[in-house]
C-alpha cells in the first residue's frame, strides 16, 4: 500500500469512520499542514462520502455553525490551540455544536493542560493524537513540508537549530508511527548536527514504541532500516539539468503545487486556450512517463495513444503530433477526456524539449563531464577549462546557471582558491546578491575553498558505467549506491554508523513469510500486496532532488523484498536550492 493510502485510510480509520452517522454532517477544520496532508491523499468527493459537508481553514474568518459538529485536524502548536479556544471562548457563542479535535503530533504537556483549562474544554467530545505529521508526496516519497530549514539547521543561530531539530524530529517519528515501523536508525557522521538529531529522533522513536510495544514487530533479521543524511554528502544531485521527464518539468517549467499549465486549441473554432493539469499519481499514464527519459517520452505517448485508438477503431499514426490529436478529437469528440490525457503529456514533452534547445543543450555534457570527472568516451577530463570558459561569456546563460557550473567545477576540483572563483565569478558576470550562492554551500559541509582543511568522507563509488543508457544522463546521485549498500548490508559502519546500542540485522533477503505486521491494513493496493519484507526510509535534511527519488523506485523495482522509502524536509528543484543557499541566514520559524 503506497504512503498516500495508507495516510488516507489512517485518516478514515482514527478520524472520520468512527464519528460518521447516518443524515449528519459535519464540518471539518484544517491549519496549513492538515490542508496539505488532505490535499495530497483525498479529494473532496471523498470526505463527502464520509460526511464531511465543508472543509474550512482554521486561520481564516469562518461563519458560526452552531447547529453542525466539527473535526479539527490540527498541528498541536499555541496558534492552533488558541484559535480552537476562540471558536468556543467564553466572550461569544460557540461556533459549533461541539468538537472533535486530532492532533497530527504529539502535544506538548504546557499546551494539552492550557486546552484542558480553558472553556472550550467542555465542548470538546474527542481528544486523540493521531501521529500524521507529514505529507505524503507520492507512493514513496514523504515530505516534513519545511522548506526553511536550510537557514535554521545550517545557519548560525543555535536556538534556531535546536527548534528546527525538535520540529523534524517529532515529524519523522510521526511517519515511522505511521508506517508501523521501529527501523534500527544509521546517520552520515560528517555534519556534527545530524549525529545530535539522529539521537533526539531515536529519543522520539522510543515514546512512540512505548505507547505501542507492536510498533515494528517483526524478526530481527528482517528488521527495517532508516538511514538519515545531510544534504551535502551529495551537492552535486540538486543542480544538475536532468533529462528525465519528471526532473527536467519542475526543473525548466513553471510548475507550481505540481499544477502544469499550458495553452491548447479547443472547440470547433479552435481557439486557443489555456488549460491546467495536475501531475500525480491519480493519472497512469504519468506513473509510467516520470521517469523516462525524455528521448523516449513522445515515443512512449504515441504508442499509448495508438493502442487506444485501436480499440477504439480510430486511425492511429505511427509517430503522433499535436495536430493528429486535434484531428482525433474533431473526429471523436465523445473521447476528448481520454485524449486530452495524451495531449497534455505531449504538450508537457514538447514544451521540455523546446526549453532544452533554447537554453540548456550546450550546457549538460559540459555538466556531466564535471560531475562524473570523465567524458562521453569514458576519458578524464583533463582541462575542464576549456568548455566551461565559452559558458561563462556566453549572455544567453542565465546567472543561475552559470553558478551551478561554478559549483560543479569547485566540487570537481575538491574545492579552488579564491583568486580563481572570483575570476570565474567576474567573466560570468555574476550579480553580486547572488555571488554569495557559491561561498555558503560550505556550510553544508561541502568543500569550497582549498584552504580549507576540513575534510568530508567520500564513499567508495559502485561502478555502474554499464549501466548508462544517454550520454545526457551519466551522473548516478550518490544516494543510489547508499540504498543499495544498505540492502545489501554492505554500507560503511564508520562513515554510516549505527545509533548507540543498535548494530546490523544481517538485513540479508528476506524469507517470503516474513511480514510486517498490517497495523493500518484498510484497502488493498496492488502496488504492495506482493510486498512481505522490510523497509528501507532514506531521509535527508535539507531537501531530496528529483532524481534521488527516482532512484528510490528504481531500487525498489529491483529489490523485490525491499520497499524503499524516500524523503526529506522539502522537494528541490535547483532554483528552489540556490535560493535557500543564498537565503541562509534568514532563519524562519
Amino acid at each position: 500500500m503506497g504512503l498516500k493510502d495508507i495516510v488516507w485510510q489512517r485518516i478514515i480509520g482514527e478520524v472520520l469512520r468512527p464519528l460518521k452517522k447516518s443524515r449528519e454532517w459535519k464540518v471539518l477544520v484544517v491549519d496549513h499542514l492538515g490542508t496539505r496532508i488532505l490535499s495530497a491523499c483525498c479529494k473532496m468527493h471523498e470526505l463527502v462520502n464520509e460526511g464531511i459537508t465543508v472543509v474550512e481553514n482554521l486561520t481564516r474568518v469562518r461563519q458560526p455553525l452552531p447547529r453542525m459538529e466539527a473535526i479539527y485536524l490540527v498541528t498541536p502548536t499555541e496558534e492552533s490551540i488558541d484559535k480552537i479556544m476562540t471558536d468556543f471562548g467564553e466572550s461569544s457563542k460557540p461556533h459549533y455544536k461541539y468538537a472533535h479535535v486530532f492532533f497530527t503530533a504529539a502535544c506538548p504537556d504546557e499546551l494539552f493542560q492550557k486546552f484542558c483549562k480553558s472553556s472550550a474544554a467542555k465542548y470538546v467530545k474527542t481528544l486523540k493524537e493521531i501521529n500524521i505529521s507529514f505529507l505524503p508526496i507520492e507512493s514513496q516519497v514523504f515530505s516534513l513540508d519545511y522548506p526553511d530549514v536550510l537557514p535554521n539547521f545550517y545557519g548560525n543561530i543555535q536556538q534556531s537549530r535546536a527548534k528546527c531539530m525538535e520540529r523534524m524530529a517529532e515529524q519523522l517519528a510521526t511517519l515511522c508511527a505511521t508506517l508501523g515501523e521501529y527501523p534500527i536508525v544509521r546517520y552520515n557522521r560528517d555534519h556534527e548536527y545530524v549525529a545530535e538529531f539522529t539521537q533526539l529522533f531515536q529519543g522520539k522513536l522510543d515514546a512512540y514504541k512505548a505507547d505501542d510495544p507492536s510498533m515494528g514487530d517483526t524478526p530481527e533479521k528482517f528488521k527495517s532500516q532508516l538511514v538519515i543524511l545531510d544534504r551535502g554528502f551529495d551537492p552535486i544531485s540538486p543542480i544538475l539539468h536532468e533529462c528525465y521527464f519528471q526532473a527536467m518539468a519542475y526543473d525548466l517549467l513553471p510548475i507550481e503545487n505540481d499544477v502544469y499549465r499550458y495553452a491548447t486549441n479547443s472547440g470547433p473554432a479552435q481557439t486557443e486556450m489555456e488549460k491546467k493539469a495536475l501531475l500525480d499519481e491519480s493519472n497512469d499514464l504519468w506513473v509510467k512517463l516520470r521517469h523516462e527519459h525524455i528521448a523516449v517520452v513522445s515515443h512512449e505517448v504515441t504508442t499509448e495513444l495508438k493502442k487506444f485508438a485501436d480499440t477504439k477503431r480510430m486511425a492511429g499514426k505511427d509517430r503522433a503530433s499535436m495536430r493528429d490529436l486535434s484531428q482525433m478529437l474533431k473526429k471523436m469528440p465523445q473521447y476528448q477526456k481520454e485524449l486530452s490525457r495524451y495531449s497534455l503529456y505531449l504538450h508537457l514533452a514538447e514544451d521540455c524539449m523546446k526549453r532544452f534547445k533554447e537554453k540548456i543543450d550546450k550546457l549538460v555534457r559540459v555538466e556531466q563531464d564535471l560531475a562524473t570527472g570523465t567524458d562521453a568516451d569514458g576519458e578524464r577530463v583533463k582541462d575542464p577549462m576549456k568548455n566551461i570558459v565559452p559558458i561563462m561569456l556566453d549572455q544567453d546563460v542565465s546567472p543561475l546557471d552559470k553558478i551551478r557550473v561554478i559549483l560543479l567545477l569547485t566540487f570537481a576540483k575538491n574545492g579552488q582558491s579564491e583568486e580563481n572563483r572570483e575570476k570565474l565569478i567576474k567573466h560570468a558576470n555574476i550579480p553580486a546578491a547572488d555571488r554569495e550562492i557559491i561561498t555558503k554551500m560550505s556550510r553544508l559541509g561541502v568543500k569550497i575553498d582549498d584552504k580549507d582543511r576540513s575534510k568530508r568522507s567520500k564513499m567508495e563509488r559502485r561502478d555502474r558505467s554499464g549501466q548508462v543508457t544517454y550520454q545526457s544522463s551519466r551522473w548516478i546521485p550518490v544516494i543510489t549506491d547508499v540504498m543499495q549498500d544498505t540492502i545489501d548490508d554492505k554500507l560503511d559502519t564508520k562513515l554510516f554508523p549505527f545509533i548507540s546500542g543498535q548494530q546490523s540485522a544481517g538485513v540479508g533477503i528476506p524469507s517470503v513469510r516474513s511480514a510486517r505486521p498490517k497495523k493500518y491494513g484498510w484497502g488493498k493496493d496492488k502496488s504492495a500486496e506482493n510486498r512481505t519484507g522490510p523497509r528501507l526510509i532514506i531521509f535527508v535534511i535539507g531537501g531530496i532532488s528529483y532524481s534521488e527519488m527516482r532512484a528510490a523506485y528504481e531500487l525498489s523495482k529491483a529489490n523485490k523484498h525491499w520497499e524503499v522509502i524516500i524523503g526529506s524536509t522539502h522537494l528541490l528543484t535547483p532554483e528552489l536550492f540556490l535560493n535557500s543557499l543564498r537565503n541562509l541566514d534568514s532563519p524562519s520559524e
